[in-house]
Parts: structure tokens; sequence; C-alpha cells
């Protein structure tokens, strides 16, 4: 994580038109950062989507200070209370995408606006929240979908970096960062590439173990000789990094599809006494059990995904998040924002993909908890978002209808109480070409 954006930052305010990088034009959003909240907000008569305590009809929902004060059919606002009438409109906790390289990428073919990865397999250093740009476009346009949260991960080919939790408002990184970081993000399917168990393939993978032992090994020493002896030890700001890991406070995610690779990754964070999360997870239901007893929860890499060999079925992507369901295992949805064919961009599908969960069996109730409450749990956050209970942070949007409906708008957001802007790249265009439309049909009614 260079920091490039910073730069690119800079030079957005300076030329907020567009600015040519390598013979294209790249812009920051317009989009000014929720001011703090001042007033009480009671938002009134909505069908409240708790997550955690069911949904509730013609509730309403009392913020303060950026936290949730009350939940109840009935509240006497305090004198000052800002209120909103939201009869016929649902309130939700925001949406929370689990893995994305949100912030980090841009435009793919721009490669300034693309910082992802640092050279090299082992980079547990790298720190996502100090290179997301908060100028993105993708950021409006994501939150316009009820998206509020994403867990911001680098790409890269083995030891990848560290993951953080972001609100999508904010000034500044700084400013945006819930929780970083979150996890250490790993190509677990480098050291288990596929099913083939030939010989060669063996010994690639006994060395890449070998080499992952021996770096767990001197982060141990490391960690031993700078407790004993702070003074008289050096820095080393990789080995640093990994000490949360091997003490289980940090949990690797671990990019794992077919059966053999997470299989492997589960053996292996046993036996290295790590914390686990299986990010990507297409076989996972052939590991149940295992996954079950291990205590190790999945983030299903989207639904929108091709099954992974020619005799699957069609509908196995599809299907995913409810067999799990049915086998027990503790999953959240992603919206294949993180190395996908669209990159970022695509987190501003997540509900979709928990909509097209449903269509294959998963209820609506625990398609909505994939995508709010379960991320924030496996991440480690659920005492700050994930539902609208008392106490958590006033992060929750109101939309005119289901959420997982693609007709369905959002008409308010807040992120900690702060007000979020909903205009994006998109509904810009919309509104340009609705007006062009308006002056054609009025220039042909002259006529």
């Amino acid at each position: 994580m260079n920091g490039r954006h910073g730069w690119i930052a800079l030079l957005a305010i300076a030329f907020p038109v567009g600015f040519p990088v390598g013979g294209s034009v790249v812009t920051a959003h317009d989009q000014i950062p929720g001011a703090p909240q001042r007033q009480p907000m009671l938002i009134r008569g909505a069908t409240v989507h708790t997550v955690d305590r069911g949904t509730l009809s013609e509730a309403s929902v009392l913020f303060d200070e950026g936290r949730i004060r009350s939940v109840s059919r009935q509240i006497d606002p305090p004198k000052g209370t800002r209120v909103i009438d939201a009869a016929g409109r649902h309130l939700y906790p925001g949406l929370f995408e689990p893995l994305t390289d949100l912030g980090l990428r841009e435009i793919n073919a721009v490669d300034v606006t693309v910082d992802t990865n640092e050279y090299g397999d082992e980079n547990p250093n790298a720190r996502t929240w100090v290179a997301v740009n908060p100028d993105s476009e993708l950021i409006p346009v994501t939150r316009a979908g009820g998206v509020l949260l994403a867990n911001v991960a680098p790409s890269g080919r083995f030891l990848r970096g560290q993951s953080a939790v972001m609100q999508l408002d904010g000034w500044s990184a700084e400013e945006m960062t819930v929780r970083g970081p979150s996890g250490l993000f790993v190509a677990w399917e480098a050291i288990q590439p596929g099913d083939d168990d030939d010989k060669e393939l063996a010994k690639k993978r006994e060395a890449k173990f070998r080499e992952l032992d021996a770096l767990l090994d001197r982060v141990r020493r490391y960690r031993d000789r700078r407790s004993a002896d702070p003074e008289r030890t050096s820095t080393d700001v990789r080995l640093e990094s990994l000490i949360p890991v091997i003490e289980g406070e940090l949990p690797m995610i671990a990019e794992a599809n077919r059966q053999t690779a997470i299989e492997s990754a589960v053996a292996y964070a046993r036996s290295q006494g790590l914390k686990l999360i299986i990010y990507g997870g297409y076989d996972a239901e052939a590991c149940g059990s295992l996954l079950v007893e291990a205590e190790v929860p999945v983030i299903v890499g989207g639904t929108y995904r091709l099954p992974l060999r020619r005799h699957d079925p069609y509908d196995a992507s599809y299907t995913l998040p409810e067999r799990l369901r049915k086998a027990g295992v503790r999953f959240a949805i992603g919206g294949e924002g993180q190395g996908g064919p669209g990159g970022a961009a695509n987190a501003r599908n997540l509900p979709y993909h928990a909509a097209t969960a449903v269509a294959f069996g998963l209820s609506r109730e625990q398609a909505v908890r994939a995508i709010t409450l379960s991320p924030a749990e496996i991440l480690g956050v659920d005492d700050l978002v994930g539902s609208i209970t008392p106490g958590k942070h006033a992060t929750l949007f109101l939309s005119d209808g289901d959420i997982l409906e693609t007709e369905s708008n959002l008409t308010h957001a807040w992120i900690e109480g702060r007000e979020v802007d909903l205009r994006s790249k998109h509904t810009m265009l919309y509104e340009k070409y609705k007006e062009r439309l308006r002056r054609t049909r009025g220039n042909a009614n002259d006529r």
C-alpha cells in the first residue's frame, strides 16, 4: 500500500472537473462527508429490521450523538428532536461488504489508480486502511445501494497484508477506519492450488509449508526476544505485524475455494493455534462438519459465480449460503468486490447477491443477517455495527422498499449519526440525461 491515492486526491482538489492520468481522466467525487450529528433524530413508523431482534412493524428508532438510543413502537422524543415520518418505508442497519478492494482500486486500465498490492510474496505488514482513497468515485455509488461498511483487503500472491473495517464516509481514511487491522489476508490456494496430488505439486506444497513454518517460528522468537529485552531488539515491521496473528488476536483470512485447500487451511491453523476465517468457500459445505467443529466461519465470495467444475450443478454458487446454513456453518455473504471481474465496482451489488441466495432457498431474514450482523460478528465489530440495537453506532438507512429488491431505493442514510449524501456519479448522469430528454421533447413540441 504505497499511498498513491494521496496525491491523486490532492490533484483532484486542484482540478475538480478532472485531470489527465496516462491519457485518461481521473476525478474525485463531489459529495461532502456528513457533518457530526447536532440534534437527536427520530425515525418514526418504519418497518424496522433490527436483525438481532427480528422485524418490527410501524416502529421507531431514536439516535443521538452517533449512537442508537432506543428502538420501540412508541418513543417520546426529547426536546429539539428532528422527526422523520417513515411510514411505509424500511429501516435497516448499514449493509456490510465483508471483503473488497473498494478505495484501493478505481480504474483497472490506469495503473496509478490501483493500489491493491505490494511487490513480493510476503507482505503481512501492508496496511490497507492507510491507502484507502476517501474520494473514490466508487464509494458514493456503493453507498447508494445501502452498503455503508466494508472490510477492505489487499491483493497479492501469498501473504497479502492486513484488512480493515471501514465506514464509507469521511474526510480521510483515518476517519473512515472502524477497526484496523481486522485480519491477515492470505492466498491459501498458493499453497494448496488444486485437487491433483502429483509428486511435483506435493513437493511445491511442502516447500511452501516449510517456508510458512519458518516465518512463524521467527515471529515467535522475535516476540520472546523483544519481550525479554525490548531496548536491544531492533524493530522488524514484518514480524511485528504477525504477533497478533500467532497469539490468536487477529484472524487469518484464508482465500480457499476447493475442499483440499479449505481442509488444509483448517489443519494448519489448528496446528499453529491461529484464528481462521475462510474466504471464497465454494466447497465449504463438503467440509461442513470440520468447519463447525473448528468454529471456522466462511465469507462466501459472492453468489454470482460460475460453477468451479464442469460437472457441478449450474446453481452451486446460488445455493451455497442455504447449504451452509443447513450444515450449521457460520457464514456471511460478499459481493465479489475483491478480485472479481469488476473489482471494487461490484461492491454495490451486495444486496443482490443475498437476494439470489433467497431465490435459491435462504430465508430473507437470514439473507439480511448475512450482509449485516454476520460479517460484523465474523470480523469482531458486532459490538459497534451490524444491527439496530441501543448502544451501537447509528449506521443505518431508510429505503422505500425491501432492500433485496432491485426496485428499492434509499431515501436517507446515516453513518455514526452523520447524514450521508446519497448522490453519486450514477444519479448525476441520470439527472443529466433526464434533462436532455426533457429539452429534446420540448424542442420537438415547439416545432
